[in-house]
């Protein structure tokens, strides 16, 4: 099956910047697909759905979409933005307010000329399928937020676009309403079977939504793969770490005198462990063969479905999670028992099959 977005060496340098703010990014897309751009602020998310978009121009590299090259810095080629067919929706609604949202939505099978008979037909599906057709006439100031945010889906799906391009489009809302619109996707792609493409900063909405993430760092890929991939196998201890709250445990070895003990002569060339708080068990003895720290219960952390536990040994914090309350107190010496571990190399990669070396 030919890829619906392919990314062949893209790249974005802006004037006066030495460092590219995306750099050498090959990536495909595949034809109904929910795909996820995630990574910190900096990381060049948005910048690559910019330019997937044409709001921004490449200073390398190729774009394809749909079997159509929208941009070939090398061959000089570049498709505008409102002739590439894609659907945007951002972090701002940007609704015209004196349009009420049967007009929002039919703005753009009005720009394309279509009859007024298709204009109907396009706007009355898209309120139907975002359950908002009872608000075809109040105006974008008469509407909450999530309201809003589907109205300006709505508008998008009206233009029927082979590709939606999504740049956090939940940043606006409140907690509950971020679940409720996250919830509206899953059911909006299932439905649709469009092709999304969604950046955000926000792991637990890339974890819920995709059904592959690219998780970003300075303008590079570091990895990608579906969101159970990203979790138990992250390929650097950069998205070992950015994945996960609380974040994952990483012990230097070198530094740890346990740590030392018990990796020697499993993995030499390991210069670092990673325990995900939810891997540690906590336990009155140690457990043989199994990889174990001496520690000192610090805090007990209610979240409310959950417990943080805090742990110390003196120099270093970790973190523990527990689905029920934990039988401790604070100042109790008790061991840390992991269950499996990640083990990264002196560069900062993955090391090998963690399930193999925990036990």
């Amino acid at each position: 099956m030919e890829p619906m977005i392919t990314l062949r060496g893209l790249g974005k340098t802006y004037s006066g910047n030495h460092t590219p703010s995306v750099d050498s990014v090959d990536l495909e897309v595949q034809p109904g697909e929910f795909l996820c751009l995630l990574g910190p602020s900096g990381c060049g998310k948005s910048t690559t759905l910019r330019m997937i978009a044409g709001l921004e121009h490449p200073s390398t590299g190729q774009i394809v979409v749909g079997g159509t090259v929208f941009d070939d810095v090398a061959g000089g080629q570049c498709v505008p933005a409102e002739r590439r067919s894609l659907g945007l929706v951002f972090q701002n609604y940007a609704l015209w307010p004196h349009l009420n949202v049967k007009e929002n939505v039919g703005f753009a099978p009005r720009v394309q000329k279509l009859s007024k008979a298709e204009r109907a037909t396009l706007v009355d599906q898209a309120l139907q399928t975002l359950a908002i057709s009872e608000l075809a006439d109040r105006y974008p100031g008469e509407l909450s937020g999530g309201q809003q945010q589907r109205v300006a889906i709505a508008r998008t799906l009206a233009a029927r676009p082979q590709v939606m391009l999504l740049d956090e489009p939940l940043s606006n809302l409140d907690a509950r309403l971020r679940l409720e619109m996250r919830a509206e996707f899953q059911r909006l792609h299932r439905q649709t079977g469009n092709t999304m493409v969604f950046v955000t900063h926000d792991q637990f909405e890339a974890m819920t939504l995709a059904t592959r993430i690219v998780v970003m760092d300075q303008g590079r890929i570091q990895q990608v793969g579906t969101p159970s991939e990203i979790y138990d196998s992250p390929a650097n201890r950069f998205v070992a770490e950015f994945m996960g709250s609380p974040p994952m445990n990483i012990i230097e070895l070198g530094n740890n005198q346990d740590a030392d003990t018990w990796m020697k002569s499993r993995d030499s060339a390991a210069t670092s462990l990673g325990i995900r708080p939810e891997d540690l068990e906590i336990t009155t003895t140690p457990t043989p063969g199994k990889f174990s720290l001496p520690v000192t219960v610090s805090a007990l952390l209610p979240t409310g479905g959950s417990w943080i536990i805090e742990l110390t040994d003196g120099q270093q914090r970790y973190f523990a999670t527990s689905q029920q309350r934990p039988a401790l107190t604070e100042g109790q010496q008790v061991q840390a028992v992991a269950q499996k571990l990640h083990l990264f190399d002196a560069s900062g990669q993955r090391r090998t099959n963690v399930e193999a070396v925990a036990a």
